[in-house]
C-alpha cells in the first residue's frame, strides 16, 4: 500500500499500485547519444589538427545529452497510477503535451499479460492486456509484467 497522492485524486481513494513502463523504452534516447557522439569524432578524425574540431565534438556530444534528457523526461514523467477505484494512465507525449487515461476497475473484464520471449524474461518487461467492453488498454513494455498483473487481479477481484 502507498500513500502517494496524485492530482485528481477523489475522497477515499487510495493508491495502490504506481508503475512505468520498462527504462528501455527511453532506449531511443541512448541511441541518439551514441550517434551524436561517433559523428562527433568524424569531424575530428578528418581534421585532428584544426582547433575548432574539438568544440564541434563538444556541440555534438551536448546534442546527443540534449536527446537523451528529452528521452528521460518521457519516460520518467509517463505513469500509470492503479487506485482501489481506478486505473489512471498518465503519458507525457512532448515537453508540454500530457494525455491523461481514466478507466474505472469495475469496468475491467480481463487482464492478460504476454512475456515476449528470452529478452522480456531477460529485462523483465512485458505487455499487460486490460479488456474492457468499451475497448482494449494495451500497456506495453511494462517493468515487472507479472506482479503488475496480479496484483490487478486482486483489486479487480476486491471491486467485484
Amino acid at each position: 500500500m502507498s500513500r502517494a497522492q496524485f492530482d485528481g485524486q477523489r475522497e477515499g481513494e487510495k493508491v495502490e499500485i504506481v508503475f512505468r513502463r520498462h527504462v528501455l523504452t527511453a532506449r531511443r534516447g541512448f541511441l541518439w547519444c551514441f550517434l551524436m557522439i561517433a559523428l562527433g569524432f568524424v569531424p575530428m578524425l578528418l581534421w585532428s589538427n584544426e582547433p575548432m574540431m574539438f568544440w564541434v565534438f563538444l556541440g555534438f556530444v551536448a546534442l546527443g545529452v540534449l536527446g537523451l534528457i528529452y528521452a528521460y523526461v518521457l519516460w520518467y514523467f509517463s505513469i500509470y497510477i492503479v487506485t482501489n477505484e481506478r486505473i489512471r494512465q498518465i503519458a507525457q507525449r512532448g515537453i508540454f503535451k500530457k494525455t491523461v487515461v481514466d478507466l474505472g476497475l469495475d469496468k475491467i473484464q480481463s487482464v492478460s499479460c504476454d512475456i515476449p520471449g528470452f529478452r522480456g524474461s531477460m529485462f523483465g518487461y512485458g505487455t499487460l492486456l486490460i479488456q474492457t467492453g468499451v475497448g482494449d488498454l494495451t500497456i506495453s513494455s511494462v517493468a515487472h509484467p507479472e506482479e503488475i498483473y496480479n496484483n490487478l487481479q486482486n483489486l479487480i477481484g476486491k471491486v467485484k
